[in-house]
């Protein structure tokens, strides 16, 4: 099972105030999908309608036949994308390029930080791989 959860931070009117927290799981069956992104018709997880530097469908946790899983960052329909997303898990982070995917630690935990590049709003996901 994948559990996910979402939390939408801004450092606008607070430093990492949190907007908000959402959560959903997967059982780590061939095929399943997570999606995050505001298209709240495909996407699980979804930050504000006005956070234009996550796109529609952002992020994509899939499980692989063998039961693991994989996060892609999604490419948008921009070719530069107005964030950055890193993968932060077993003490290390690393950044995702756009498009790429990557594995997440069977039997792990960590997070996708999904960072605007102009501004101090973040979207964190972090997910639990149960085994």
């Amino acid at each position: 099972m994948l559990e996910l959860t979402m939390a939408v931070v801004t450092g606008e009117a607070d430093a990492g105030a949190t907007a908000g927290m959402l959560m959903a799981e997967a059982d780590s069956e061939p095929g399943a999908v997570l999606r995050v992104g505001r298209d709240r018709n495909v996407c699980r997880l979804a930050p504000p309608q006005d956070w234009l530097f996550v796109s529609r469908t952002h992020l994509e946790f899939r499980c692989r036949v063998d039961g693991t899983w994989t996060v892609t960052w999604v490419r948008g329909s921009q070719p530069d994308p107005a964030s950055e997303v890193r993968l932060l898990a077993g003490g290390s982070a690393m950044a995702l390029a756009y498009g790429a995917t990557t594995p997440l630690p069977r039997g792990g935990s960590g997070e996708v930080v999904v960072r605007d590049r102009s501004g101090p709003r973040s979207v964190s996901v972090g997910f639990y791989h149960e085994v």
